[in-house]
């Protein structure tokens, strides 16, 4: 019995589906596109550059329309001879700390020159700081250094008061370094210290969710080479297109739908990708999409999860932000964390709410107790503690939690069915 066979009816190329591709051409984002060019120009005029800082949620297209203008500007400076451009790209994902993000960029200078990386423990930061300093200064000319999903770093952001400053601080004399931060949290700037945001000067570009018209362009093309002649019945890409907008106006969430529309249609054994196996696609993709969006979540934003967490394993639910806040806290000092505001708090616990992951309920008790909110997890307390304890700087905590809930009664499941 053959259990695989190479499917030969549904996809002539999925690779346009795929999260890494990169396309050609940047649908949608002429604006944004035009502020980029301008923001880079200076590099290729020989002039000092400001930093630049892209904001939007995820699957805005901030990450590609960086790849896609580094390609274009390396390759346009490469006619100059007077402009010598270098860049660097670290993802901040795992990264909780400005110590953390400047080890990672020395051994990434290191490892495109094929020298041997440095330990990510044993240094004081500003030994960190002065190798780094050093690799820039080997380079000379311009160094683009990309920080994607900069945001991680939370409040320590020394390594963004450090770069901008180190050519006027002496610390550098032969380059000058641009930082592009890319962020998924329009507030990340609103929590920088005083100090930092006088000295990035930086141009900022938000990109904004798309629009199902926007999105249905963004899909067309990539539909029409991944798929063989004929299979797309006519609504499916505008149905994928609606079902993304309404949701989060995410591209890679519309591109997922398509290609599990068309996985589904394959298990089938299908000769076309329906509006059934669109509906069906969004059901699968709706439990992941909710995984997902917890692992996504800022360092601050999994400390406020885990005091939900607690609470729920408590079966102290739903709970007040004041008390909510007492937790995160003391979460905080556990974990040697700078905390933020309770108004920061709250708009963590917006972002969740609007992601599906918790409830909200207002409630008002009038003179005596006035208006306030209440939250809960709106998904399985299984779900958050198998995200929380995948990641690293929580795992400890969330064997608590899972200890606490066990002792409670408030686990369903097994962690690993998740």
């Amino acid at each position: 019995m053959t259990m695989f066979q190479r499917d030969h009816q549904v996809f002539a190329d999925a690779e346009p589906l795929a999260d890494s591709y990169e396309p050609e051409n940047i649908r949608k984002r002429d604006e944004e596109l035009e502020k980029y060019q301008r923001a880079l120009q200076p590099i290729i005029d020989n002039r000092p550059t400001s930093n630049i800082f892209l904001y939007g949620k995820t699957g805005t297209g901030k990450t590609v329309a960086t790849k896609f203008m580094l390609s274009h500007l390396e390759s346009d400076a490469a006619g100059y001879d007077d402009v010598d451009l270098a860049t660097v790209w670290v993802g901040c994902e795992n990264l909780s700390s400005s110590y953390q993000v400047a080890v990672a960029l020395v051994n990434e200078l290191r490892h495109q020159q094929g020298r041997e990386r440095i330990s990510t423990t044993g240094y004081s930061q500003q030994r960190v700081f002065n190798l780094l300093y050093d690799e820039l200064d080997s380079l000379g000319g311009t160094v683009v250094i990309v920080l994607d999903e900069i945001d991680n770093i939370g409040h320590s952001d020394d390594i963004l008061y450090g770069l901008p400053r180190a050519r006027s601080n002496s610390y550098v004399e032969n380059v000058r370094p641009v930082i592009v931060g890319i962020s998924n949290d329009f507030q990340f700037r609103d929590n920088l210290s005083p100090k930092v945001k006088d000295t990035l000067a930086e141009k900022e570009i938000l990109f904004p969710p798309y629009d199902a018209n926007q999105l249905r362009s963004i899909l067309q093309p990539r539909a029409e080479k991944s798929f063989h002649d004929n299979v797309l019945v006519d609504d499916v890409v505008p149905l994928c297109a609606a079902f993304a907008a309404q949701d989060t106006g995410s591209a890679r969430q519309a591109i997922r739908l398509l290609r599990e529309a068309g996985e589904l249609a394959q298990a089938d054994e299908s000769d076309s990708v329906t509006e059934d196996h669109v509906r069906a696609a969004q059901d699968e993709l709706e439990k992941n999409q909710l995984h997902e969006g917890m692992q996504e979540l800022t360092t601050q934003g999994h400390a406020v999860l885990c005091a939900l967490a607690y609470h729920q394993a408590l079966d102290e639910i739903p709970v007040r932000s004041r008390d909510l806040y007492e937790r995160y806290v003391k979460i905080c000092d556990r974990l040697d964390t700078d905390g933020v505001s309770e108004r920061r708090v709250r708009d963590h616990l917006s972002d969740m709410n609007m992601l599906g992951l918790i409830e909200l309920n207002e409630r008002n008790e009038g003179l005596s107790a006035g208006r306030y909110y209440e939250y809960e997890l709106n998904v399985p307390l299984e779900a958050v503690l198998s995200v929380l304890l995948s990641t690293s700087r929580f795992e400890d905590i969330a064997d608590v939690i899972r200890s606490i809930a066990n002792d409670n009664n408030r686990l369903q499941s097994g962690i690993s069915d998740y």
